[in-house]
């Protein structure tokens, strides 16, 4: 499952277990990954030089009980697509407002599967998904 093959993913997530997990998915598809754990980690990272050619990320809108709505922001600003992973639904993601306006959801527990095809689509959305069998 090769299908992320030079792309670089931010991942700004506060659970660990969950946090490995999707790292995990991501590295097995081919993805370079980099990992933020707090809202000013994530925005460290994206102002600095490891930030530098990011071509998505997956935003958990709860970080240690603060919003992400400022990463969000920052990665609008920067062109960088995202996806939103959440285990509170659309009340979350309604509360960040603007910033997250538009951004596909996968709601916790996801399967990676379902993370990497969502990301897939998100660095090629032209690109139609495989299909088995006629």
């Amino acid at each position: 499952m090769a299908m992320l093959v030079g792309v670089r993913i931010l991942v700004v997530e506060d659970e660990a277990l969950v946090a490995l997990m999707v790292e995990d998915a991501l590295r097995d598809a081919g993805a370079e990954v980099l990992c933020a754990y707090t809202v000013e980690e994530a925005l460290r990272l994206l102002g600095g030089e490891e930030g530098a050619g990011l071509d998505a990320a997956v935003l958990d809108l709860s970080l240690a009980g603060e919003g992400a709505a400022p990463v969000a922001e920052a990665l609008r600003k920067r062109g960088i697509p995202f996806l939103i992973a959440t285990g509170y639904g659309d009340a979350q993601q309604n509360a960040a407002g603007g910033a997250t306006a538009g951004a596909p959801v996968l709601c916790k527990p996801f399967e990676p599967e379902a993370l990497v095809a969502t990301i897939a689509t998100l660095v090629a959305p032209d690109r139609q998904p495989l299909r088995t069998g006629t």
